[in-house]
């Protein structure tokens, strides 16, 4: 009796997962072949190849959730990495998060109350380094902390904080 059982159950499961097999083999197919599914995947590899921006992971721009939360991510990245003693990596993710913020010289405050001194001056640099990037490959002005500097001024400045590393 217990042997009849147990093979019952067995043969049970077998069909039972045969059918689920089987379903999800149909399902797909049926959804495959739905023309208001090609659409839509036509559609959305179109929209990421259009707003798909592939520098450093840096959303479109004109997308305000989509730099919210990379902002977010970045913050919360950088200050995990940061807290486990990468500080390399952790400034990097805070200087991004820095680059599509609306206020930064807000958030470098924020920043400068609660990171230490040292990892405070890595972030400054980090930060120079992007502005003489950007004024190397623009050659305009920048817009830091909501005032137009001038990418001299930038180069001029990075000697500031770096004895602070040592």
């Amino acid at each position: 009796m217990l042997e009849m059982n147990k093979t019952a159950i067995g043969i049970a499961a077998g069909v039972a997962g045969t059918l689920f097999i089987g379903y999800c083999i149909y399902f797909d197919k049926k959804r495959r072949n739905d023309p208001e599914y090609k659409k839509k995947v036509r559609e959305r590899r179109r929209r990421s190849k259009k707003t798909g921006n592939t520098k450093a992971g840096i959303p479109n721009l004109n997308d305000h959730e989509a730099i919210e939360k990379y902002f977010l991510q970045e913050i919360q990245l950088g200050e995990t990495l940061i807290a486990r003693g990468d500080f390399e990596t952790g400034v990097e993710h805070l200087a991004n998060a820095i680059v599509v913020c609306g206020q930064p010289a807000r958030l470098l405050q924020v920043l400068q109350s609660s990171l230490p001194a040292q990892v405070f001056a890595m972030l400054i640099v980090k930060m120079q380094e992007f502005g003489n990037r950007a004024a190397e490959s623009n050659d305009i002005q920048v817009n830091v902390g909501g005032q137009q500097v001038d990418s001299k001024m930038l180069d001029s400045s990075s000697g500031a904080g770096i004895d602070d590393l040592e």
